[in-house]
């Protein structure tokens, strides 16, 4: 299969991460390979009384430099992460600030799982003890999910398209997939695009907890996550945000910009199954796989590397190894490496997608993959997993899946660019 030649290319020129492993692009990725957890007990409030008591956390954040305190104090936490993230995407592709580009034709597409939780939280404790009067006129501003694409487009100058997109678990990815589009289609000439989320309160735990959804090793909280492995007994909830500059590829070498790899397919589909269990056939996720493998033009023995959901729940790593099985084949998926970098970051939500995606992009620029921690026994022996440290690896094109609550699948394929 071959690249369609009648369309706009999109490349990869920066990326900006704030996770539980690292609050920039390098200390994400030098975490990643080497295997290190950034689960521990929760302590942003007290979870003595909560069946998981454990989560992802980010440490030592500072908005300094990024946000006015006067922006800071008008942000929830989602939005201050993604605006760090976005900064230090725009850093890295030589454009902060953004300069001899065309404002109408830049664009921002960030995304939330779950928007504003604490702060939504924080006004209605407000609302119960202060009044009414209390309450901030900011209130329905600063807790819209659309929030940080907003801000991004006032301190950037971004008067091209901006919105907010929300698909769960695959915000991230479907944020990537259709800036990507954006740019494909001639609306934009850039892009940031990415998710953000910080759920980890007391009530999202509870429920999600309650859901079953969630790894109660609270004991172990570095060992809780793990993905694909037999023992695995749910995800551990963690926060964060994913941001890429996206750029149409011409733009990008015109102005010299360091091009990190290529957004070269995307497809979504939607299971309409359940609310939150994946359909236990596969048919929606294996449609979107098969579907970005074709905008891609590439065959399913070209791909190099999957970055898997991988959630560490009991049915989703189930059904992912069937959908690779499938699509895949039983010729090319032994020979495909398989990662799941939820094993350190836990499950970042709605910014999961583009923080796996990150990882990919930086996977093809070094030519290593990270490993799956805590994949001892690993329940499916037919799946190259890699886990017994970080990979060496030549290949040119990575998947990275997203399959979120909802029913809602996005996948995109990485690929090395070329010219």
């Amino acid at each position: 299969m071959e690249l369609r030649e009648d369309r706009r290319r999109v490349v990869v020129t920066g990326c900006g991460v704030v996770s539980p492993v690292g609050n920039t692009t390098a200390d994400f990725w030098a975490a990643l390979l080497a295997g290190r957890s950034g689960l521990g007990p929760v302590t942003r409030f007290d979870a003595s009384d909560l069946p998981v008591r454990i989560g992802g956390e980010v440490t030592d954040f500072d908005t300094t430099g990024y946000l006015t305190p006067q922006e800071a104090r008008r942000s929830d936490s989602f939005t201050q992460y993604a605006v760090v993230a976005a900064a230090q995407a725009l850093r890295a592709a030589g454009l902060e600030p953004p300069a001899g580009i065309d404002p109408y034709r830049f664009a921002a597409v960030i995304g939330s799982g779950y928007g504003a939780a604490h702060a939504i939280q924080q006004q209605y404790d407000v609302l119960k003890e202060k009044g009414p009067r209390r309450v901030s006129p900011y209130h329905s501003v600063l807790t819209a999910i659309d929030h940080p694409a907003s801000l991004l487009s006032i301190k950037y100058g971004i008067n091209g398209p901006s919105c907010a997109v929300s698909a769960a678990c695959a915000t991230g990815a479907v944020a990537i997939g259709e800036a990507a589009e954006m740019i494909r289609s001639g609306r934009a000439d850039i892009a940031l695009a990415g998710g953000a989320d910080d759920s980890l309160t007391a009530t999202d735990l509870a429920g999600t907890a309650n859901a079953q959804a969630l790894s109660r090793r609270n004991e172990d909280p570095e060992g809780a996550s793990r993905p694909f492995d037999r023992d695995r007994a749910g995800f551990v909830m963690a926060v964060g945000a994913g941001v890429l500059t996206l750029e149409e590829a011409g733009h990008a070498e015109r102005r010299g910009a360091p091009i990190l790899a290529e957004v070269a397919g995307y497809a979504a589909t939607t299971d309409a199954h359940h609310v939150t269990a994946l359909d236990p056939t596969g048919a929606g996720a294996i449609r979107a796989v098969r579907g970005a493998l074709a905008d891609a033009g590439r065959a399913p023995e070209e791909v190099g590397q999957v970055s898997a959901h991988g959630t560490g729940t009991v049915q989703n790593d189930r059904i992912e190894a069937a959908i690779l099985r499938e699509v895949l084949g039983p010729d090319q998926l032994p020979r495909t490496p398989i990662t799941a970098v939820k094993s350190m970051t836990g499950h970042m939500l709605g910014a999961s997608g583009a923080v796996e995606a990150i990882a990919a992009v930086l996977s093809l620029r070094d030519r290593k993959i990270p490993p799956i921690r805590n994949c001892d026994h690993p329940e499916e022996p037919d799946l190259d997993l890699v886990v017994k440290g970080a990979r060496d690896w030549d290949g040119d094109v990575v998947l990275s899946n997203s399959f979120g609550f909802g029913g809602h699948n996005a996948v995109l394929v990485l690929t090395r660019y070329t010219g």
